[in-house]
C-alpha cells in the first residue's frame, strides 16, 4: 500500500508542477502581449512605418494564438498578411498564413493553402515551407495521398533550397516525415517498400508531384484566395 501511496504522491506533485509551469507560461505570454500592445500604442502616436506596424501585428497575433485566443489573433494576422503581400515580403506573408492557420478559425484551412502556395512559389526559408507542409500531414487521414505529396515536396525542397547544416537537418527531418507518412499510409517498413510505394504514387518526379500539390492547395483554399496569384508571380524576379 505504501508503494501506491508514494506513486499517488508523485503523480500529485507532477500534476501540481504542470499546473504551475502552465500558469507561468501563460503569465509570460500575457506580459509579452502587454508589452506589444504598449509598443503598438506608441507606434500609432508617433506615426511609425507600415512595415513596423505589420511586424508588430504579426507578433501580437502569434502571442494571442499561443494564448488560445485565435479569434482575437485573426484580424491582426490578416492585416499583417495583406501588408506583406502588397510589399512583396513573401516570407513574412507565409509566416502570417502559418499563424492564421494555427488561430483555428473558419478560414484557417484556406490560410494554410495560401501559405503553402507562397512558400513553394517564392524563394523563402525552406524550414518555414516544411513547417507549413507538415500541417497538411497532421490534418489529413492516414490513407491520404495529399499527405504523401506534402511529405515528398518537403524532402524535395529541403534538397534543392537548403544549404550546409540547415540542409542536413531538414533532409533528415523530411526523410523521417516521409517514412512516417508511408508507414501510416500503406504499412511501409523497408527501403525497398518505400521505393515501390513512391513509384506507385508517382512521387519520384517533381513535375508530377508538384502538380498534385497544386491540387491539394486548391482543395484547401477553394475560392477564398486573398491575393492575385498571377500578379504576384509576375512581380517575382523569375516571373
Amino acid at each position: 500500500m505504501k508503494q501506491f501511496e508514494l506513486l499517488a504522491t508523485q503523480l500529485s506533485d507532477q500534476a501540481a508542477d504542470s499546473i504551475v509551469n502552465q500558469g507561468l507560461a501563460t503569465a509570460t505570454l500575457e506580459s509579452h502581449l502587454q508589452i506589444l500592445t504598449e509598443q503598438m500604442a506608441h507606434l500609432e502616436r508617433t506615426g511609425a512605418s507600415l512595415d513596423r506596424v505589420a511586424d508588430l501585428h504579426l507578433q501580437m497575433a502569434r502571442t494571442l494564438v499561443n494564448l488560445d485566443r485565435g479569434e482575437d489573433a485573426w484580424p491582426l494576422g490578416r492585416a499583417a498578411l495583406d501588408h506583406f503581400i502588397a510589399e512583396d515580403q513573401f516570407e513574412l506573408a507565409a509566416d502570417a498564413c502559418d499563424v492564421l492557420f494555427q488561430a483555428n478559425q473558419p478560414d484557417s484551412i484556406a490560410a494554410l493553402g495560401q501559405g503553402i502556395w507562397l512558400a513553394v512559389t517564392c524563394p523563402i526559408d525552406p524550414e518555414l515551407t516544411i513547417e507549413l507542409l507538415s500541417h497538411v500531414i497532421d490534418e489529413t487521414p492516414d490513407d491520404s495521398d495529399g499527405a504523401a505529396v506534402a511529405a515528398t515536396t518537403a524532402l524535395f525542397l529541403a534538397d534543392v533550397r537548403a544549404q550546409g547544416r540547415q540542409r542536413e537537418d531538414l533532409m533528415f527531418f523530411s526523410t523521417q516525415l516521409l517514412g512516417n507518412v508511408a508507414r501510416r499510409h500503406s504499412g511501409v517498413d523497408s527501403r525497398e517498400q518505400l521505393d515501390q510505394w513512391m513509384e506507385k504514387l508517382e512521387l519520384k518526379e517533381p513535375e508530377k508531384f508538384l502538380v498534385r500539390l497544386r491540387n491539394v492547395v486548391d482543395v484547401l483554399v477553394q475560392d477564398a484566395w486573398w491575393f492575385d496569384r498571377e500578379a504576384l508571380q509576375e512581380r517575382l524576379p523569375f516571373g
